[in-house]
């Protein structure tokens, strides 16, 4: 049986310090050695995702901005965009410019990422820039209105602020229709939330369903910690929660494995990954 093997990234393999630690480099990359084939799925850009990963012998495809993109590390390129239709980004721009919401605004162009943002008015917005302009050396662009910047290569908005602002943009953002968005809170910052809104044809489960066919794989095993991690759990067969999972995550979960600071997955998998390949 063919088996793939996905991790969510934040929270769940990487560590408090958005890092992956020795052991889990270590851990996976023997479990790679030994047939294990593995990826990861994670609401993060090419720019900062490859850069935290880069020391893992990724083999399969990752999923990107969650489900946004399916990019293939070995070719350095994406094999699959889901861009938003031109008038969905422009009802989102007006949504978003009418309440003076700021964010960042991605686009794909002849295979690089671009992102535009409107105004750092928050401190996690700023720290959110800096170290993925400073660490990643993601592209930024400054734009006064995002309704200024409407066309056919937007793929993503990701909005950062209290949960009091986002749920009144979200409310706006669901009368829109055809499109998606994930809402939760970062577990970095305390009393801060993500709002993230793509293509209704994105999701983590698309995108594992989509690494299923492209990889002709019998069975997905599925390691999250976070409500946007509830799509990747769906398309799983079996599911792993970190401990410091979110509740609702736990419930569906088949398995629970140490926490993202202990090691979880990377612990799991030197410990089971061979038996587990003999037994299931």
């Amino acid at each position: 049986m063919k088996r793939l093997y996905i991790s969510d990234l934040d929270g769940t393999l990487l560590n408090s310090d958005q890092k992956v630690s020795e052991f889990t480099v270590e851990k996976i990359n023997e479990c790679i050695s030994n047939g294990m084939q593995f990826s990861f799925a994670t609401a993060r850009t090419v720019a900062s995702a490859l850069q935290i990963t880069r020391k893992i012998n990724i083999n399969v495809p990752c999923i990107l901005m969650n489900g946004v993109c399916m990019y293939d590390i070995a070719e350095g390129k994406y094999i699959k965009t889901e861009y938003l239709p031109a008038e969905k980004v422009a009802a989102i721009a007006s949504v978003l410019d009418s309440s003076g919401q700021n964010g960042f605004m991605y686009k794909i162009s002849d295979n690089k990422l671009l992102c535009e943002y409107t105004k750092l008015d928050n401190p996690e917005m700023r720290e959110f820039y800096n170290v993925r302009r400073e660490r990643y050396d993601k592209p930024f662009s400054k734009i006064d209105k995002f309704s200024k910047s409407c066309d056919n290569d937007v793929i993503y908005f990701t909005l950062l602020d209290t949960f009091q602002k986002l749920s009144k943009i979200k409310d706006g953002i669901e009368k829109i229709g055809g499109i998606k968005y994930e809402f939760y809170s970062d577990i970095y910052s305390e009393n801060v939330y993500y709002l993230e809104i793509f293509s209704g044809n994105a999701s983590k489960l698309n995108g594992v369903n989509f690494l299923r066919k492209y990889g002709n794989f019998d069975e997905i095993i599925g390691f999250g910690d976070n409500l946007n991690d509830i799509p990747l759990f769906k398309a799983a067969d079996v599911r792993f929660a970190v401990n410091n999972a979110k509740d609702e995550l736990k419930a569906m979960a088949d398995f629970i494995v140490p926490s993202n600071i202990e090691n979880g997955p990377a612990k799991w998998l030197s410990e089971n990954y061979i038996q587990n390949e003999r037994k299931l």
